[in-house]
């Protein structure tokens, strides 16, 4: 440890000005980003059972 009457180092100096401090606080919900895996079919749930049987059973 240096004396309290020393110069502090450059060095010291520019690590101080980058890490003194922390940094801002990233709460989850902002680490999270939420997309489709795939693009929504339109044809996707459109099967009726009850039209089936109307076209094929009566």
């Amino acid at each position: 440890m240096r004396p309290a009457h020393q110069s502090p180092d450059p060095a010291e100096t520019a690590r101080r000005a980058r890490f003194g401090t922390l940094p801002k606080r990233i709460r989850a919900e902002e680490m999270v980003e939420e997309r489709a895996a795939t693009v929504p079919d339109p044809a996707k749930n459109t099967y009726n059972a009850d039209e089936w049987l109307v076209r094929y059973c009566l």
